[in-house]
């Protein structure tokens, strides 16, 4: 794209370089969501701590990450999106260092919370800047490729974490990041354009309700399966977390300029996606998080050995991402995403059919597969219709919004399937395990499959021909701002 075709104000090269830039930022924020997983028992090795400590190494992140997305989307309307973008990089390859170098157990801690913080600001304004780089009718194609880096970070953060683990140390789950900070900073400042939102003040009381509430309902979902769902902490977290949510809802609707103006929500599109990705990430997190136990546990894998024997799932989205954005372009993100998550429903329901304490790989492999076309059909569109259903000063808050309500999904799947799991069966023999995995798998596919019929409640939107970018969402923002 040459200069004079760029309104955005990137310099020559920019589509690429912003592709570049933003698909390896989120990949770096997405990995470390479960990259630790198959690290902790070294972990603990090197650094003691109880199995409290152990689940705040992946929690601490989780926390953080989730409670503040909105929050770092807003800083990036409000204060320039490429100087947080930068801002959120430098605090996450930083806290990377220094989880990398931790002493013990709580300095491990307490550098995964950092971590968080500095994903959070990052994370959400990669679309935002992506979108702000790339024509409207490419979208489709750019999405792909940004959903597919993005999906195969969640799906094969236990198999990088465990390869690296298991063959140099637990310590360069952490390295890893820094180098690939250290380079993407420069780019990032030389590469990308600098955008802004509307331009409002920050919306301070929007902020601590929203913070709060995310807070009070993560850290409830994170502790629930360990603490037990009568725990004074676990109930007080989720019943004063939702008393704030609500807050947050009534602010949104009242507030002259909102952190999440609640009109958004009148848009079906915007709606539905959005309630599409809460249950896809229900669905998705909680399965890869039992199965990649049960290859390993059951089915006597060593890590690196489940992880590639996951690939038929984990690593579809490379493959068929980019084609499933080109789709969307043609005809529509709405069938692409509803036909992405009726599979992966499908490969679920099958997954939870064959599983036994001694099942082949062979007869697990077409769920595998099933469930990974699914994912990858999912991730471009889905992005792309966000991005579409707001108008473009909005689209920031609307990314890190989307991000949340994928966190918070995410944090949801774990507990829910993970207390399934624990009511049906659990670790003492692989057919205990395999009894309790079954039907936490058949509620994961039915989530999914909820999902599916979310997105089909999207309504058909007109493909833009090749048009100015402020021409593109029009079609939603009839309902989206009326």
């Amino acid at each position: 794209m040459s200069q004079q075709e760029n309104k955005t104000g990137a310099p020559r090269g920019g589509v690429v370089w912003a592709l570049v830039i933003t698909s390896v930022a989120g990949f770096m924020a997405a990995l470390d969501n479960l990259v630790v997983t198959t690290a902790l028992p070294s972990i603990r090795k090197d650094l003691g701590g109880g199995l409290g400590d152990l689940e705040w190494t992946v929690s601490a992140y989780t926390l953080t990450f989730a409670v503040l997305l909105m929050f770092g989307a807003a800083l990036g309307d409000r204060f320039g999106r490429r100087r947080m973008f930068l801002a959120g990089l430098t605090v996450f390859t930083g806290a990377s260092a220094a989880a990398a170098m931790a002493p013990g157990i709580d300095s491990l801690i307490a550098a995964r919370a950092v971590q968080g913080v500095g994903a959070a600001i990052m994370m959400p304004l990669t679309l935002t800047l992506l979108t702000a780089a790339v024509p409207a009718a490419k979208r489709g194609m750019a999405f792909g490729i940004w959903g597919a880096v993005n999906g195969l970070a969640v799906a094969s953060g236990p198999l990088i974490g465990g390869s690296l683990t298991e063959h140099i140390s637990w310590h360069w789950i952490f390295w890893l990041n820094v180098p690939l900070g250290l380079a993407l900073l420069p780019l990032a400042r030389l590469r990308l354009a600098e955008s802004h939102g509307t331009g409002a003040p920050l919306d301070i009381v929007g902020t601590l309700l929203a913070s709060g509430g995310l807070f009070g309902i993560v850290y409830g979902l994170v502790r629930g399966p360990a603490d037990g769902w009568t725990s004074s902490y676990v109930l007080t977290g989720l019943v004063a977390g939702g008393a704030l949510i609500v807050a947050f809802v009534v602010h949104g609707t009242r507030a002259k300029n909102p952190m999440l103006p609640m009109r958004l929500f009148r848009s079906r599109a915007f709606a539905g996606i959005n309630a599409a990705s809460l249950l896809m990430f229900l669905g998705m997190f909680g399965s890869i998080f039992l199965l990649s136990q049960y290859m390993q546990g059951v089915l006597g894998y060593s890590p690196t050995e489940a992880g590639l024997r996951m690939l038929p799932w984990t690593g579809m989205p490379m493959l068929v991402a980019p084609i499933a954005g080109i789709l969307s372009d043609r005809i529509g993100g709405r069938p692409v995403v509803a036909t992405g998550l009726f599979l992966q429903a499908a490969g679920l329901g099958y997954m939870a059919f064959v599983v036994t304490a001694d099942a082949s790989y062979a007869i697990q492999l077409p769920g595998l597969i099933i469930s990974g076309i699914g994912m990858a059909l999912f991730f471009a569109p889905a992005a792309n219709l966000v991005m579409s259903s707001v108008r473009p000063s909005e689209q920031g808050i609307a990314s890190g919004a989307n991000n949340a309500l994928r966190e918070v999904g995410g944090a949801l799947g774990i507990a829910v399937m993970g207390s399934i799991f624990a009511a049906q069966g659990g670790y003492e023999t692989g057919q205990t395990f395999v009894d309790g995995l079954r039907p936490a798998l058949v509620v994961g596919s039915a989530v999914v499959a909820l999902a599916g019929i979310a997105a089909l409640l999207i309504p058909a939107a007109r493909r833009p021909s090749p048009t100015p970018e402020s021409a593109e969402p029009a079609p939603v923002l009839e309902t989206a701002a009326h």
